[in-house]
Formats: C-alpha cells, sequence, structure tokens
C-alpha cells in the first residue's frame, strides 16, 4: 500500500478491523519510512451477476424479478410471504454457487419451477404457464398430468 503522505510502498499493519458488518476491513497501517499513519479499507470486489435472456440479451441479476414472478404465481394462495422470501434467497443462493458471471434466464426459471413444484402445485402450474408459454389447453394438460400421476 502507498504511504499518501510520502508515497514510500513499505508499511505495517497496526490494526484491524472488520467494518460495515463484516462487509469490509479497516486497516491502520503505518509508513515505515515516514511514521505517519493512515487507514485503509478492503472490500470484496462484486462482479455483477448478469442474465442471459431468450433473445441473447444480458441484463443485470434482479432478485426482485424473482420474487414478483412468484408473487404472481402466489396469488390468493395458502403461502405467506415469509416462505416466498425464503425461496428467493434459496434460489440467489443456488445461481451465485452456480454461476461464473453469466447464468441463462432458463436455469433460474427452472430453479423457480423446482421450488414451486414442492410448494404448491397451483403456484408451479401458473408459473410454468407463462415461463413455458403454453401455446393451447393440451399442453397445460400435460403439465397438469404430472400431478395427477
Amino acid at each position: 500500500m502507498r504511504c499518501p503522505f510520502c508515497t514510500a510502498v513499505e508499511d505495517k499493519v497496526v490494526d484491524s478491523r472488520e467494518s460495515a458488518e463484516g462487509a469490509s476491513i479497516r486497516r491502520r497501517r503505518e509508513c515505515l519510512k515516514c511514521g505517519k499513519r493512515f487507514t485503509t479499507y478492503e472490500y470484496i470486489e462484486e462482479a455483477p451477476l448478469m442474465i442471459i435472456k431468450r433473445d441473447g440479451t444480458r441484463q443485470r441479476f434482479d432478485r426482485e424479478r424473482i420474487k414478483t414472478g412468484i408473487l404472481k404465481a402466489c396469488e390468493k394462495r395458502p403461502v405467506s410471504v415469509e416462505k416466498i422470501d425464503e425461496i428467493v434467497d434459496e434460489i440467489e443462493r443456488e445461481i451465485q454457487r452456480k454461476a461464473d458471471r453469466e447464468i441463462k434466464s432458463t436455469e433460474i426459471g427452472n430453479l423457480v419451477m423446482e421450488k414451486l413444484y414442492t410448494l404448491d402445485e397451483v403456484a408451479y402450474v401458473r408459473f410454468a404457464s407463462v415461463y413455458r408459454r403454453f401455446k393451447d389447453v393440451s399442453h397445460f394438460m400435460k403439465e397438469l398430468q404430472k400431478f395427477l400421476e
């Protein structure tokens, strides 16, 4: 770290503490050349997660879009908002674990459908009908057959 006073590169860390609830580390340093102290902050570099949409365009990941879709699917169903938030958190964690910096929207849609399948059958079918773009009733009936079997 370069000293802001004399521009020397040799220093020692005098004190380190977590800052911003663990999101950064605050370090007190002392320049070995001039003896002056200064503070630095260390942060995790977060690269934005990008979503590759069906048409090939890219947009920044937005967890609120996932939550909105799930809320619409669960409308008038016995599913609490807390449970929906929990599912969105799980999906976001899985995406962060799987993805490097980009993930296809179809993968996200499949994750949502997996979660809704175990949560609420009606919500699952609602989401699937929009997500899979059912063309007619026969596609809809094929999806319902999964539950009837």
